[in-house]
């Protein structure tokens, strides 16, 4: 079916704003989701506050080209892309569809319905290889809650470690600790 010129301008000028809002932006070939696949796909992303776009590639490139001043080439973006577009967290969205390209959907017949083209991040184009390094990293929510962990676990054996320590003496009947050495 023939898109009409004006609906072409408003993809493009929805594009364009989601890119300029974006901190980073990944191309996915999405050509085997179902309907329902692909909005699950949608709401996961929807909670990292990243936005999933399906256009034409010379949309995406004309796109691509005012926001960031990169000539893509369209042999980059094979099949059917879809944008996705990262605004909180520069990896969340990237690592999130990594996530759902991993999951397997089909036990019997197991088969990768999302795959990566290409990325802009930090700026920079960068190739399927280098996509895929980036997706693979953790996001920044997940580093925070790794720290958070770290830092509570001595606390949290020390916590132990007193609480052992109140009980043994009270055990033995003692109010203080020169008391346990009679």
């Amino acid at each position: 079916m023939a898109v009409t010129k004006a609906k072409k301008n408003e993809v493009l000028a929805s594009l364009i704003e989601n890119m300029k809002g974006a901190k980073s932006v990944g191309f996915a070939q999405t050509n085997k989701l179902t309907v329902k696949e692909f909005e699950a796909l949608r709401n996961d992303l929807r909670t990292v506050n990243t936005s999933y776009h399906l256009a034409k590639k010379t949309l995406i490139k004309i796109a691509v080209k005012e926001v960031f001043n990169i000539e893509i080439d369209l042999e980059m973006l094979p099949a059917q892309i879809g944008v996705i577009c990262s605004n909180d967290d520069s990896i969340a969205g990237l690592s999130k569809t990594q996530a759902y390209m991993t999951r397997t959907f089909d036990k019997k017949a197991p088969i990768q319905k999302v795959t990566w083209a290409a990325c802009i991040f930090e700026g920079k184009l960068n190739g399927l290889e280098e996509t895929q390094a980036i997706a693979s990293m953790p996001s920044r929510e997940t580093l925070l809650g790794r720290l958070v962990g770290s830092m509570q676990a001595p606390l949290a054996s020390m916590a132990r470690f007193f609480d052992a320590a109140a009980k043994d003496m009270e055990e033995k009947g003692a109010k203080k600790l020169s008391d346990l050495s009679k």
